[in-house]
């Protein structure tokens, strides 16, 4: 089944090209270590996914881009093509000359309704393409404008226009320190609507990528591009081909239903962390060696102490001991700083990953009571390596990885709601106070019922 990605905003154009580019050369690269054959079906499983074969001698993404300012845009454009790995179809992307000034209302009441048509002939166009459509992938970042406000609003769209295909969105949490003052509401805002129309929200914290950049990748002058990298690297973890049975025969034809299925049991729980290992510059690898044992141990205490990568993780925290706590008071026992899951995906890829023992992965202790915990994790593997790593491991989490980050976002924005500070420039296109008082209600919802798994 295919994907068809939708690009918002500088921030989604940027990291969507990113993720092409890494799919591109993991696809391309010489370093699969597997047999001729396997390669071969990992091939054809990535192509049909992202790429639509047409005339031209090069694949062209199933993307549709959108963006309120050209620049982006024409530069992504262009950049792809040079590439002569891959391009994006000439004809599907929208752009005008204004931007939406970091104002979430104005890309959400304004540009969205107004330039509806056209956005969703783009994206019916990419749908109908694919021999079957599998679902939407969008990124967006929630601190400016037209990634968040027209993203929500494009996001309430395909849900409308395709009621039964999956939509997962990736969002990019803004720094803390923030590069826009109004970076808070616009969060509030974006996070509250795509909770309504999304199936599951993936989330990257900007501040978590910057500190994998500068502690484990070395970059001493880190830019944009070496942050979406990142994230494109670790995206391409997920959503390349994988089995999702033991034993299965052929790669997984629904990439967006099965990580729904093993990982969003309830509509109250949509929110996605993801964690990848091992991650490192690429003169390295030559002088590294990994064993899954290590690996697993690693990406398993990274789950419980809630690290956001493999340096500097907490060894002490321990999951809570089961039959110590009465279940009504679950949550007043946990050790402190234990991270609380509801459903753990892990993803292997590489040699030997049908001899690694995930049983750690399984203990019930590390889930939430009312979850059976044989349903609450579940395992993809691929003999295939992915992008130069003889072996790496990826886990997607619905867990507390997010909570604090959310409560302060919704502290944040709370107290200049609460000064009314800036909020004319939200109503003067349409948002009102109930609007905000709305969005803030909903995701306390979303604090309160993680708080208490």
């Amino acid at each position: 089944m295919s994907i068809v990605t939708v690009q918002l905003g500088q921030c989604g154009n940027q990291i969507g090209h990113e993720v092409f580019n890494a799919i591109c050369s993991d696809v391309h690269g010489t370093h699969g270590l597997c047999s001729k054959k396997e390669n071969e079906s990992y091939h054809d499983a990535c192509q049909e996914r992202f790429f639509s074969e047409e005339e031209s001698e090069v694949p062209v993404a199933r993307a549709v881009l959108v963006d309120m300012e050209p620049k982006v845009i024409s530069q992504t454009l262009s950049i792809a093509a040079r590439s002569g790995y891959w391009k994006y179809d000439n004809r599907s992307h929208f752009c005008q000359k204004q931007g939406s000034g970091n104002n979430w209302a104005n890309g959400y009441s304004v540009h969205g309704p107004r330039h509806k048509e056209v956005i969703m002939n783009l994206v019916q166009r990419e749908a109908e393409k694919c021999d079957r459509l599998g679902g939407f992938f969008t990124i967006m970042s929630m601190a400016g404008g037209t990634g968040s406000g027209l993203g929500a609003f494009v996001t309430q769209c395909l849900r409308d226009a395709f009621p039964t295909s999956f939509i997962l969105n990736h969002v990019i949490w803004p720094y803390g320190t923030g590069e826009v003052i109004v970076q808070n509401y616009n969060s509030v805002l974006t996070l509250s609507h795509l909770y309504q129309s999304s199936d599951a929200l993936l989330v990257h914290e900007n501040d978590v990528i910057h500190k994998i950049c500068a502690q484990l990748m070395n970059i001493k002058q880190i830019s944009f591009r070496d942050v979406n990298q990142v994230i494109a690297h670790q995206l391409g973890s997920v959503f390349q081909p994988t089995y999702t049975a033991e034993g299965g025969l052929h790669y997984s034809r629904n990439p967006l239903g099965d990580l729904m299925e093993t990982l969003v049991p309830h509509p109250e729980f949509k929110m996605l962390g993801l964690r990848n290992i091992p991650q490192m510059p690429e003169n390295s690898l030559a002088y590294s060696t990994f064993s899954w044992p290590g690996l697993i141990k690693h990406l398993r205490q990274m789950l419980i102490a809630n690290a956001k990568m493999e340096e500097g993780i907490d060894w002490q925290v321990r999951p809570p001991r089961l039959g110590s706590s009465i279940p009504s008071s679950h949550s007043m026992n946990k050790p402190l700083h234990f991270n609380t899951s509801i459903a753990n995906l892990v993803i292997l890829r590489g040699k030997d990953m049908h001899s690694v023992d995930l049983g750690s992965f399984r203990d019930p202790s590390l889930y939430t009571s009312w979850l059976n915990p044989q349903d609450a994790f579940n395992a993809w593997k691929t003999p295939r390596a992915f992008n130069k790593y003889e072996k790496s491991a990826s886990l997607v989490s619905n867990s507390q990885f997010l909570l604090k980050p959310l409560d302060n976002v919704v502290g944040k924005a709370w107290n200049m709601f609460a000064s009314k500070a800036y909020i004319h420039q939200y109503t003067k296109f349409g948002i009102e106070e109930e609007d905000f008082l709305d969005s803030f209600t909903a995701l306390e919802q979303v604090i309160s019922s993680y708080t208490i798994l």
